[in-house]
């Protein structure tokens, strides 16, 4: 099941017109309160969400999903008319899998969606019960845990896909471009300072252990 968030009729219509003719089941709504009212009811398998919306906006209900216990693992495409620089970077940074700018096709909005799912079911399908550790650093997949020295520490969903990125690949420098490919799963030029920011709060979370991630100058950051 695909929500769509998008106050436009004409284009609501389309997109769940689209949705349902390809094989993917989708439902729109209009605003935030009719959205909220179906999540209470059954969680989708992944939402497009307008950023310019009455009332509440896009990047408050996506702040509030990336908050929420059972809805912060929802991927979420953030569809919206806005293009600006400043909008990408903002939507990703707060957990937004991918962005597309209005006017889109159809087919293109299709495969973004297929290939975020298939993303989302790669990582569900690894997240097996596996423990990494690193020094104080105690990474559990099975219960999305991560604590340091025993104790608990609290990450959002990119901070923790980040840490275990960096886990996964002890002692190996991990570009900034790879990194926001395969943590945001999206490309654009310029755009590091995403992987730069999260790196420095989660090495703040991490305590004294965050000294354990290391900034390889002009390339990216390793974990040793």
């Amino acid at each position: 099941m695909v929500y769509c968030v998008e106050d436009d009729k004409n284009i609501r219509d389309l997109v769940v017109y689209t949705l349902n003719s390809t094989g993917l089941e989708g439902e729109g709504f209009p605003d935030a309160r009719t959205f909220k009212d179906a999540l209470l009811k059954k969680l989708p398998d992944l939402i497009l969400l307008d950023i310019m919306l009455p009332g509440e906006d896009g990047i408050q209900i996506l702040k509030e999903l990336r908050e929420g216990e059972v809805t912060k693992d929802i991927p979420v495409i953030m569809v919206t008319a806005k293009g600006a620089e400043f909008d990408k970077v903002q939507a990703l940074d707060l957990g937004a899998d991918d962005y597309v700018t209005k006017p889109f096709g159809m087919m293109e909005l299709i495969s973004r969606i297929r290939a975020v799912l298939r993303r989302t079911k790669a990582k569900s399908q690894t997240a097996a019960e596996e423990v990494l550790s690193i020094g104080p650093i105690r990474l559990d997949s099975a219960r999305h845990e991560v604590t340091t020295d025993g104790k608990p520490v609290q990450l959002t969903l990119k901070e923790y896909e980040l840490l275990r990125k960096m886990m996964e690949n002890e002692g190996v420098v991990l570009t900034r471009d790879q990194l926001l490919v395969d943590i945001w799963g999206y490309d654009f030029d310029g755009e590091t300072r995403t992987v730069d920011v999260h790196i420095r709060t989660l090495r703040t979370k991490l305590g004294d252990a965050g000294d354990l991630i290391e900034t390889v100058r002009g390339v990216g950051y390793r974990i040793k």
